[in-house]
């Protein structure tokens, strides 16, 4: 039942200068906060006074509708949602929130007054904000982001990190990392909030005792502990007056001074606990390639979940509402196995803190926590050897062997005498060094388990937790990702936009289901000619962008062939690469007929310690040296690697590409969500049955897809039959004359041995079928040549893959879990105030 209420917001609510949205109340609020935030003038305040100052200026509105919110929360306590994620890829916030208010136009009128002639260059200022790192913290943002803007009460739990992942230099054609210091300039987007600091413990030992009812008790006495101090980001959804918040937690120690280590001379000592419990919020994904880095990966887990759960625990208290009734409060998601935890720290809390008794706090637990899996491979699910676990996390070892126990206990009733049944589902894996199942921890407690697109889904039940699936079917479901149009065509691509917006209305943004309208315009020559502009218009911008990071002159009017995402074997950029060598020796050969002009454009970063995908980039970039600098392919071919792939550049990738590749090996990619941003800006989809790629062939038909490529049921015989990917190199001419090139050193200013291990590794075992696939990819890259000599059907399939991928908004996403999995509804947020009507005029003008 949707809740409706009205909230008569306070006086301050309304007070133009804070909350108003004409281009008048924007100046004063921005020379408001270049007087009193900034402390700088207005007769010359620099581009970054005036980001902060406007910033400033915009939060002000948001918070107005956050502080309402709650308002709302507390006199009609509903049923929130709580996203816990390790991260939050959020990109930018001014140029999203002003879209969110509706109020660029005023914005940029505002800055004019200070001298300012674009407001392009006010945004280019911010830095982005190192909070995430791929498609998991990019999908966690929009479904925060889609949670507003569909008005469920939500918050998204993560960890505010003081420096992101890392930013990626290209030297000399490798990857280089440098720290990523995105808070260097301040981040004006967040409000602190000291007083609701959370105690999380590590390490220590547990003893037991009797309560005053004499029931046995344990209690844990930690040998170190670290606050949790709150840091809230607004979330504004669209056309709406709901604003929700992300709570991300820094670390901080309980006590950061020992004056008298200080007075001894001894001042490492002295400050010896602030940084070891700092380290907790300093990066995101320290290198686990170590002890010490696997060590600090399940602190900072267990850091931001405690501090989550005892968060929302309070919650309830401050309203007065019992903690019995937690699960009617709160539907805890855990994006990926990162949280897992929370299972046994939430039984931790009700049991040891709470003093509930057992089987009441696990049907709590049970039933307020869900578990989207977003990956099949191994190295992904993360296991925690005992030893580590039980010296970092005692009673939660304790906790997590006698849900164990139980549930084997059940399993033994269900199969009796089937060992191996046993060994398959247990918590603790007995294989060699022993160690805690991450995510069988949290299949064990949730509620529901869902994977990312249809054929994710089930692979999880048929591959990954088949003895699950058969003890509780009813566990599992499947909810596609989705991507949210607002940021991704409504800011990302302005002529799309604007031309959207011309013919499905304003509202177009919250209505993918009338994004098939459009087809009704798919013959119509004139509108095509205005569709084909939009895509030119991006691919000009994104032209002037390479020429700027690279120092090369691209062809907009070429087709813009893009993979853009992490770097990783099983997503086989080094496939492409190898076509692209292919394509280069047809060149040389002068065997040009039917190829047209291609930009081919890569960006993603690999991770510190994953050699093999470092050797891929450089392998991008010694291609790009060669072939950008012969004379022969001047006019067909373009190869490009930009650097530092993100959500600043990302806005500009996607709605240039023609022509997105999608060519993981079937069966490994979960979901993807970068295929769905191409999608919704008319790119066309190169790609293999895997993934979302599933679905969004059959959303926008054959005729708008290229299909390529052995599927997972294909890949798994081959497996099955012993894979020798000798013989295919063997039996493919076209294959051998690449390799060879390869190894001739061709590519790496004459070292032949460069690409060795990469090279050696596909003719040996070739774990990802690159091989296998290379003929078909050929083949199905010659065939998109064919197709983009037919402009006329090119931007005909352009348009339906728009018109058809109304389906992949995170809108839809959210509805699926908020109706199948959070069981939650709406709360709309009515201002009794001006400020409502200020938000409705300007959103719908």
């Amino acid at each position: 039942m949707t809740i409706s209420p009205q909230v008569a917001a306070p006086a301050s609510y309304g007070d133009a200068q804070r909350t108003g949205l004409t281009a008048n109340d924007l100046f004063d609020g921005v020379t408001e906060h270049l007087f009193f935030s900034q402390g700088a003038s207005t007769t010359a305040p620099t581009d970054h006074d005036l980001y902060m100052a406007l910033s400033y200026a915009v939060r002000d509105r948001l918070m107005a509708r956050h502080l309402a919110y709650k308002d709302l929360q507390r006199q009609h306590p509903a049923k929130s949602v709580a996203y816990l994620s390790a991260e939050f890829l959020i990109g930018p916030q001014l140029g999203n929130n002003l879209l969110m208010l509706g109020i660029r136009e005023e914005a940029q009128e505002a800055l004019a007054r200070f001298g300012v002639s674009s407001l392009d260059r006010i945004l280019a200022v911010e830095e982005e904000p190192g909070l995430g790192n791929g498609g998991l913290g990019r999908l966690a943002a929009c479904y925060v982001e889609s949670l507003a803007s569909l008005e469920i009460p939500a918050t998204g739990y993560g960890i505010r990190y003081e420096f992101g992942i890392f930013d990626q230099l290209i030297e000399n054609g490798w990857q280089v990392e440098i720290t990523d210091k995105w808070l260097k300039g301040g981040w004006p987007w967040e409000v602190v909030y000291p007083y609701k600091s959370c105690r999380v413990g590590f390490g220590g030992s547990t003893r037991t005792y009797h309560d005053r009812d004499g029931r046995l008790r344990v209690c844990w006495e930690p040998a170190e502990q670290a606050l949790g101090i709150p840091h809230d980001v607004p979330v504004l959804g669209y056309g709406v007056n709901t604003c929700g918040r992300l709570r991300l937690w820094r670390a901080v120690a309980t006590e950061s001074f020992d004056f008298r280590a200080f007075n001894s001379g001894d001042y490492h000592a002295a400050v010896e606990d602030k940084v070891n419990s700092e380290t907790l919020s300093k990066v995101l994904y320290p290198n686990d390639g170590t002890d010490a880095g696997r060590r600090l990966r399940l602190k900072q887990q267990h850091f931001f979940v405690s501090c989550s759960l005892q968060d929302m625990l309070r919650n309830l208290l401050e309203r007065g509402i019992p903690i019995q009734e937690f699960e009617h409060h709160w539907a805890v998601q855990l994006n990926d196995t990162h949280p897992a935890i929370a299972v046994a720290e939430l039984m931790r809390l009700l049991v040891d803190e709470h003093q509930l008794d057992w089987d009441q706090a696990w049907g709590i637990t049970t039933r307020s926590l869900a578990y989207t899996n977003h990956t099949l491979l191994p190295e992904a699910l993360e296991c925690w050897g005992l030893a580590l676990f039980a010296s970092l996390l005692p009673r939660h070892l304790q906790i997590i062997y006698e849900l164990n126990a139980r549930f084997l206990q059940q399993v033994r009733l269900r199969y009796p005498g089937r060992d191996d049944i046993l060994s398959r589902v247990s918590l603790i894996d007995e294989r060699g060094g022993k160690a805690v199942r991450m995510a069988h921890l949290a299949a064990l407690g949730s509620h529901h388990i869902n994977g990312v697109a249809a054929l994710h889904s089930e692979l999880v039940q048929r591959d990954l937790f088949p003895d699950f699936a058969a003890l509780w079917p009813e566990k599992f479901t499947n909810v596609t990702n989705g991507v949210t149009p607002r940021r991704w065509v409504a800011l990302a691509n302005p002529p799309l936009a604007a031309l959207l917006s011309e013919q499905l209305g304003q509202a177009w943004p919250t209505q993918p289901q009338r994004w098939h309208e459009l087809e009704l315009l798919a013959s119509d020559s004139t509108f095509l000619e205005r569709w084909a502009g939009c895509k030119l218009a991006a691919k000009r911008q994104l032209t002037n962008l390479i020429a700027e990071r690279n120092g090369l002159l691209v062809d907009p009017t070429s087709l813009f062939d893009v993979q853009v995402k992490r770097i990783h074997e099983y997503k086989r950029q080094h496939l492409n690469a190898l076509q692209i060598v292919a394509r280069y020796l047809r060149i040389k050969k002068g065997l040009t007929q039917g190829m047209v002009p291609r930009t081919v454009v890569f960006a993603g970063k690999a991770a510190p310690g994953y050699y093999l995908a470092k050797l891929i980039i450089r392998l991008i970039n010694g291609i790009a040296d060669v072939v950008n600098n012969d004379p022969d392919c001047k006019d067909l071919l373009k190869v490009v690697f930009l650097a530092d792939f993100n959500v600043k550049l990302a806005e500009q990738v996607y709605p240039a590409a023609d022509l997105s590749e999608q060519i993981s090996t079937a069966g490994l990619e979960a979901s993807g969500t970068g295929n769905m941003k191409f999608m919704m800006n008319g790119a066309l989809t190169l790609g293999t049955l895997d993934g979302a790629n599933v679905e969004i062939l059959e959303q926008v038909g054959a005729d708008h897809f290229e299909l390529f490529g052995l599927t997972t049921d294909q890949v798994a015989a081959w497996r099955a039959s012993g894979y020798r990917p000798w013989e295919v190199l063997q039996g493919s001419p076209v294959l051998q004359e690449v390799v060879e090139l390869l190894y001739s050193g061709q590519f790496s200013e004459g070292d032949g041995g460069l690409f060795a291990p990469l090279l050696d590794g596909l003719s040996h075992s070739d774990p990802f079928f690159v091989l296998a696939d290379f003929e078909a990819y050929l083949q199905a890259q010659q065939r998109i040549d064919g197709r983009w000599q037919d402009q006329r059907g090119w931007r005909h399939s352009s348009l339906m893959n728009t018109a058809r991928s109304g389906f992949f908004s995170s809108d839809r996403s959210i509805q699926d879990y908020a109706e199948r999995v959070w069981k939650v509804d709406p709360m709309p947020v009515e201002l009794a105030c001006s400020l409502s009507e200020q938000s409705t005029q300007h959103l719908s003008s």
